[in-house]
């Protein structure tokens, strides 16, 4: 039996249908410790335009309990107004560690990471996203944005997370690629939930320590991610479960 479950989307694009929200609510509820998570791009507005009313999806997705999402490119506006009116209607933190900002407003509802206790354990998660905006662009002249390196971020932010951590989640919008060069490259991560390249991963990809998993896209698939304490360590088990109408 696991301790503790982990349920994840990415790459929703505004998709999310009846029945799957019936069946997210159904696998949530069947586990005594579960996190609800989201890898970015869960809204369908671009990178230019926003609704000034906020982006339906994520009212869906607080209420449905999700307890944090990585910021993908989509949810990411290059002015604060924008970007403040893209988020507001989610209920849980928006993670971006590369994310950073010329003020001290980073972003309204923005974290570089949050941490949670799932039977009895300190997972921490914090987030990464493909950088939008970075210093060498001229965009970052206008906007009060800028993104820094994923990989080099991480490699600065791990060490001191890991430290607190039972387990370290990374939740990622830079694609599977860059998961793989970031498992190689950054040692102490147990598991990376990740998007952008709609690949749809049916169990874990392993790398040394590290798990990468990914759902697809549209909606389609839930991944489910069981984490349970053994002798030599962690160990995580992960599948997909269909999202489309039988």
């Amino acid at each position: 039996m696991s301790d503790f479950t982990i349920l994840y989307t990415n790459d929703l694009h505004g998709k999310l249908t009846d029945h799957a929200m019936d069946v997210i609510r159904r696998e949530k509820a069947a586990s005594s410790s579960c996190l609800l998570l989201d890898a970015g791009d869960a809204v369908s507005s671009g990178n230019i335009y926003y609704r000034p009313g906020g982006e339906p999806i994520l009212a869906k997705l607080s209420d449905l309990g999700y307890d944090a999402m990585s910021m993908g490119n989509r949810e990411f506006h290059f002015m604060s107004s924008g970007l403040k009116s893209k988020v507001k209607l989610a209920e849980f933190p928006i993670l971006a560690a590369n994310l950073n900002s010329k003020s001290a407003d980073i972003g309204h509802a923005i974290l570089s990471y949050t941490d949670f206790d799932c039977a009895g354990l300190r997972v921490v998660v914090f987030g990464l996203c493909v950088p939008m905006i970075t210093k060498k662009m001229f965009a970052s002249k206008v906007s009060p944005f800028w993104f820094s390196d994923p990989i080099e971020c991480a490699a600065a932010i791990v060490p001191v997370l890991r430290a607190r951590a039972d387990v370290l989640v990374a939740v990622t919008h830079i694609g599977f690629q860059k998961d793989i060069e970031l498992a190689e490259s950054v040692p102490g991560i147990d598991l990376i939930v990740g998007g952008h390249t709609h690949k749809v991963l049916p169990e874990p990809k392993v790398i040394g320590d590290t798990s990468i998993v990914q759902a697809g896209s549209w909606g389609h698939h839930l991944g489910k991610v069981e984490v349970s304490q053994a002798i030599e360590g962690l160990r995580i088990q992960g599948s997909l479960i269909d999202l489309r109408e039988p």
